[in-house]
């Protein structure tokens, strides 16, 4: 799905930044997490706080200086607090945290993320990044959010690791695991955005962006979708949302469109 007027990565940060409401408290992950945490603070949400896993609490990034990742310095612009990573990820605990907002490189039916390695685990293809705070935060924060690229080989029917559990094996395993709060709430992609059926907890698509299909919408999963009868679309970017955004990430160091 193509637009001239925006891209797939600008389209997945702004339906991204959208979710998040003025007055809640978002634990962002490092890469597009990080911009569309700041893109809803600038557009719609100025009280929305922002925690960052080296310890930041409520920073106010600078318009065209956006930080390389949540542990540089211009994370913490007129931050509120700088704490150690123990109590950052102590806050959650607590139950102070709305939404955990995070990536990955694969996520199954069941809204469970992998971020460790591709293939099998004594001898894999590819060596990733692996938690950092994500197991924490997806344990823990009331609502997980999820932005990725729509691509076959992210959304696999099982991951070949779970970094970052969602709801295990679907219907009550993540409360029988001892996780009574939180869950893969929204996953966004350049596709569309989708939920989860709360009796088995499987993926459904919930809305199609502008220009999607469900036939390109089932190519490029894995599994089986639950997709509804009636097909609903979600509203397109806005020219205000555009300009803030590319005030922001200038140089498109996240707002650089997935290579196919």
């Amino acid at each position: 799905m193509t637009n001239p007027n925006y891209n797939t990565a600008e389209l997945v940060c702004i339906m991204s930044a959208r979710f998040l409401e003025d007055g809640k408290i978002v634990f962002g992950g490092a890469g597009m997490p990080l911009i569309s945490c700041i893109l809803a603070q600038k557009i719609h949400a100025p009280r929305l706080t922002i925690l960052f896993e080296g310890g930041v609490i409520g920073p106010h990034v600078e318009i065209g200086k956006m930080p390389p990742s949540t542990n540089e310095q211009r994370a913490a612009r007129r931050a509120n607090m700088l704490l150690s990573i123990t109590d950052i990820l102590l806050l959650q605990q607590r139950g102070y945290v709305d939404y955990g907002f995070l990536g990955g490189a694969q996520i199954d039916q069941y809204g469970n993320l992998n971020s460790s390695f591709i293939g099998d685990a004594d001898n894999p293809k590819v060596r990733l990044p692996g938690t950092g705070g994500a197991n924490d935060i997806a344990s823990l924060a009331s609502k997980i959010l999820v932005a990725m690229h729509h691509e076959k080989k992210r959304f696999v029917e099982k991951v070949d690791f779970i970094t970052t559990p969602g709801y295990l094996r679907g219907g009550d395993s993540r409360e029988k695991a001892g996780m009574t709060v939180g869950g893969t709430y929204k996953v966004i992609t350049h596709l569309g955005i989708f939920g989860f059926d709360e009796e088995s907890r499987r993926m459904r698509l919930e809305t199609l962006h502008p220009g999607g299909t469900i036939e390109e919408v089932k190519g490029r999963t894995g599994f089986e979708l639950l997709i509804p009868k009636e097909i609903q679309y979600t509203k397109p970017p806005t020219e205000k949302e555009l300009r803030t955004l590319r005030e922001l990430d200038p140089d498109q160091r996240y707002t650089r469109p997935k290579e196919e």
